[in-house]
């Protein structure tokens, strides 16, 4: 290591030199000053990222309740479709179930009272034309001698004649003459009982 002394004036030559480079590369990187937020405009940041938070969660919770509302609308839809089908299935059921009891009515008012009968006859010969040839009646045969018994000097004298056929269940006959015929059979009555509301019910069922 050298011991010569650094004579006076040089160093200070040399201490010139050093200075102003200092102070220059610390002019340099010296920090420009930043320009802070105050606290009005924070409050007034975080009321415009809320405002604008709300109103996007509106838009799509709005989205979602109109594909909600229109999903339900299908299921309720759907639901009063099979409701109306169901309210047509039982009404049907009804009118069945009320043809079904009337029909048990007729069979047993039949049973209980055979009589009922003669106004079946006279309502089947009044539908005839006044003058008939050959003009007789077929029923059964406990309807025959029930008819004989009640009708049948009316009906001889009217050129009527009466014929027996037990096929032809009880409450019901038919009326034949040379021109026409006239079923009043209690199924055919029933058929036509039935058909004037709509419904296809058969006396007795196959």
């Amino acid at each position: 290591m050298s011991d010569t002394v650094t004579p006076k004036e040089h160093l200070t030559a040399y201490q010139r030199w050093e200075l102003p480079a200092f102070d220059m590369v610390k002019k340099v990187s010296t920090t420009p000053e930043m320009d802070l937020p105050t606290a009005a405009q924070l409050e007034h940041i975080h009321i415009q990222a809320h405002e604008e938070g709300f109103q996007a969660g509106y838009a799509e919770g709005m989205k979602l309740a109109g594909s909600e509302a229109q999903r339900m609308e299908k299921i309720l839809e759907s639901l009063n479709k099979e409701l109306q089908q169901v309210d047509q299935q039982i009404a049907q059921d009804l009118l069945n179930l009320a043809l079904e009891i009337a029909k048990q009515m007729i069979q047993q008012a039949l049973k209980i009272k055979p009589e009922l009968l003669l106004n079946v006859v006279r309502a089947a010969i009044n539908e005839l034309p006044y003058f008939n040839q050959n003009a007789h009646l077929v029923l059964h045969s406990d309807d025959a001698l029930l008819l004989r018994t009640s009708m049948g000097e009316q009906l001889l004298h009217s050129g009527w004649k009466v014929f027996e056929d037990d096929q032809i269940e009880r409450g019901g006959c038919r009326v034949e003459t040379a021109h026409s015929q006239i079923d009043a059979t209690l199924p055919k009555r029933w058929q036509r009982v039935v058909a004037s509301i709509g419904q296809e019910n058969a006396w007795l069922e196959s």
